[in-house]
C-alpha cells in the first residue's frame, strides 16, 4: 500500500553502512528525507546518490536525509567507500522499511522519495524520480515546506 501525503511515516528501525542504528523517532522535530533506491552500485543509484552528495550542504541545511535499499550494511559500506557518500544508507535486504513504505516494486524497491514532517507526516512523495535531477525538486520543495512551517 503506498503513502500519501497526510499520512503519517511509519516507524523504521535499520542499520546503516557505519553500523549505526537509526530509528525515525531519533528525528522527532526535524525534516527527513527519506530516498530508497534500487540497488548499490548501478548506473541511476550512482547517479542519484552521488547528486545527493554533491548537494549535501543544501539538503542538510533543511533536513536529514537517509537513504534506503535492499541491500546489506556490507554491500552499502564499499558503496558508499567507493562513491566517498557522506550520508547514511540504511540496509534493508528483508524489505521491512521499503514494504512499509510502499517502495517494493518486482525485484528491487521503487526509486521513491518522502519529505516527513517534524511531526512525522509524509508532506511530499515523489515516484519514478529521474535519478540525475531529483535532487534539484527536493531542495526546491523542502525549502517551501520546510520555510512555511518556520514561519507558524
Amino acid at each position: 500500500m503506498a503513502l500519501e501525503v497526510g499520512d503519517f511515516a511509519p516507524s523504521f528501525e535499520a542499520m546503516d553502512q557505519f553500523e549505526e542504528m537509526h530509528d525515525l523517532e531519533d528525528y522527532e522535530g526535524k525534516w527527513i528525507v527519506l530516498y530508497f533506491y534500487p540497488e548499490d552500485d548501478t548506473s541511476g543509484c550512482i547517479k542519484e546518490a552521488c547528486s545527493f552528495r554533491d548537494n549535501i550542504g543544501k539538503v542538510q541545511d533543511k533536513a536529514v536525509l537517509l537513504g534506503v535499499s535492499g541491500d546489506t550494511v556490507e554491500s552499502h559500506k564499499k558503496f558508499s567507500e567507493k562513491h566517498n557518500l557522506n550520508f547514511p544508507i540504511m540496509a534493508d535486504p528483508h524489505h521491512e522499511i521499503i514494504d512499509a513504505y510502499g517502495a517494493d516494486g518486482l525485484a528491487y524497491p521503487k526509486r521513491t522519495t518522502f519529505l516527513i514532517s517534524p511531526e512525522g507526516m509524509i508532506e511530499k512523495v515523489y515516484s519514478g524520480v529521474d535519478p540525475e535531477t531529483h535532487v534539484e525538486d527536493v531542495i526546491v520543495d523542502l525549502a517551501v515546506l520546510a520555510e512555511s512551517t518556520e514561519s507558524l
